[in-house]
Protein backbone atom coordinates (compact mmCIF):
# COMPACT_ATOMS: atom_id res chain seq x y z
CA UNK A 1 0.00 0.00 0.00
CA UNK A 2 2.32 2.28 0.75
CA UNK A 3 4.64 1.69 -2.46
CA UNK A 4 8.24 3.65 -2.94
CA UNK A 5 8.82 6.44 -0.48
CA UNK A 6 10.51 8.21 -3.11
CA UNK A 7 7.73 8.90 -5.59
CA UNK A 8 6.10 10.03 -2.44
CA UNK A 9 8.75 12.27 -1.71
CA UNK A 10 8.53 13.47 -4.84
CA UNK A 11 5.29 14.10 -5.11
CA UNK A 12 5.38 16.17 -2.14
CA UNK A 13 8.32 18.00 -2.77
CA UNK A 14 6.42 19.34 -6.34
CA UNK A 15 3.43 19.60 -4.30
CA UNK A 16 5.08 21.77 -1.21
CA UNK A 17 6.64 24.06 -4.65
CA UNK A 18 3.69 24.78 -6.22
CA UNK A 19 1.01 24.90 -4.53
CA UNK A 20 2.07 26.55 -0.95
CA UNK A 21 3.58 29.79 -2.24
CA UNK A 22 0.09 31.06 -3.44
CA UNK A 23 -1.97 30.74 -0.06
CA UNK A 24 1.13 31.71 1.75
CA UNK A 25 1.47 34.96 -0.37
CA UNK A 26 -2.11 35.98 -0.30
CA UNK A 27 -1.66 35.69 3.44
CA UNK A 28 0.93 37.89 3.87
CA UNK A 29 -1.13 40.49 1.71
CA UNK A 30 -0.04 39.85 -2.51
CA UNK A 31 -3.41 39.73 -4.12
CA UNK A 32 -2.73 37.75 -7.30
CA UNK A 33 -4.15 40.00 -10.99
CA UNK A 34 -7.29 38.00 -11.61
CA UNK A 35 -8.40 38.34 -8.19
CA UNK A 36 -8.33 42.17 -7.84
CA UNK A 37 -11.49 42.67 -8.07
CA UNK A 38 -12.83 39.99 -5.00
CA UNK A 39 -10.70 41.27 -2.52
CA UNK A 40 -13.33 40.87 0.74
CA UNK A 41 -12.60 37.01 0.63
CA UNK A 42 -8.94 36.31 0.20
CA UNK A 43 -7.85 35.47 3.37
CA UNK A 44 -10.86 32.78 2.98
CA UNK A 45 -9.44 31.64 -0.20
CA UNK A 46 -6.10 31.48 1.25
CA UNK A 47 -7.22 29.08 3.77
CA UNK A 48 -9.30 26.85 1.16
CA UNK A 49 -5.63 26.78 -1.09
CA UNK A 50 -4.04 25.16 2.57
CA UNK A 51 -6.67 23.00 3.47
CA UNK A 52 -6.23 21.59 -0.68
CA UNK A 53 -2.33 21.54 0.15
CA UNK A 54 -2.76 19.77 3.19
CA UNK A 55 -3.89 16.48 1.48
CA UNK A 56 -0.68 16.27 0.37
CA UNK A 57 1.82 16.03 3.42
CA UNK A 58 -1.30 14.21 5.28
CA UNK A 59 -0.95 11.26 2.54
CA UNK A 60 2.98 11.50 1.91
CA UNK A 61 4.51 11.63 4.80
CA UNK A 62 3.18 8.04 6.47
CA UNK A 63 4.07 6.73 3.15
CA UNK A 64 7.37 8.12 3.29
CA UNK A 65 8.10 6.85 7.15
CA UNK A 66 6.72 3.24 5.90
CA UNK A 67 3.87 3.65 8.54
CA UNK A 68 1.64 0.39 8.89
CA UNK A 69 -1.55 0.24 6.49
CA UNK A 70 -3.50 1.06 8.91
CA UNK A 71 -2.33 4.29 9.90
CA UNK A 72 -1.88 5.08 5.81
CA UNK A 73 -6.05 4.18 5.73
CA UNK A 74 -6.69 6.56 8.61
CA UNK A 75 -5.06 9.21 7.26
CA UNK A 76 -6.83 9.06 3.65
CA UNK A 77 -9.95 8.93 5.31
CA UNK A 78 -8.91 12.31 7.46
CA UNK A 79 -8.37 13.71 3.88
CA UNK A 80 -11.94 13.51 2.72
CA UNK A 81 -12.35 16.50 5.59
CA UNK A 82 -10.02 18.93 3.49
CA UNK A 83 -11.60 19.15 0.11
CA UNK A 84 -14.85 19.50 2.50
CA UNK A 85 -13.23 22.22 4.54
CA UNK A 86 -12.20 24.06 1.34
CA UNK A 87 -15.04 24.05 -0.51
CA UNK A 88 -16.99 25.46 2.55
CA UNK A 89 -14.33 28.12 2.71
CA UNK A 90 -14.29 29.11 -0.87
CA UNK A 91 -18.13 29.04 -0.32
CA UNK A 92 -18.04 31.48 2.33
CA UNK A 93 -15.36 33.87 0.60
CA UNK A 94 -17.66 33.86 -2.69
CA UNK A 95 -20.62 35.21 -0.04
CA UNK A 96 -18.18 37.40 1.37
CA UNK A 97 -17.50 38.84 -2.14
CA UNK A 98 -21.29 39.37 -3.17
CA UNK A 99 -21.76 40.93 0.17
CA UNK A 100 -19.21 43.54 -0.60
CA UNK A 101 -19.91 44.12 -3.75
CA UNK A 102 -24.01 44.70 -3.03
CA UNK A 103 -22.68 47.07 -0.42
CA UNK A 104 -20.86 48.98 -3.06
CA UNK A 105 -17.41 48.52 -1.72
CA UNK A 106 -14.91 47.65 -3.93
CA UNK A 107 -11.96 46.93 -1.82
CA UNK A 108 -12.27 46.05 1.69
CA UNK A 109 -9.58 44.32 3.48
CA UNK A 110 -9.80 41.57 6.24
CA UNK A 111 -8.11 42.75 9.71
Amino acid sequence: MNGNPLYSSIALAVASALMLPVPVAMLSGWTPPWTRKRQAGMRLRAYGLLCLYALMPLNGIPRIAGASDETVTACMNLGFVFPAAAAALFLLAERKDSGARAAGHTEPREG
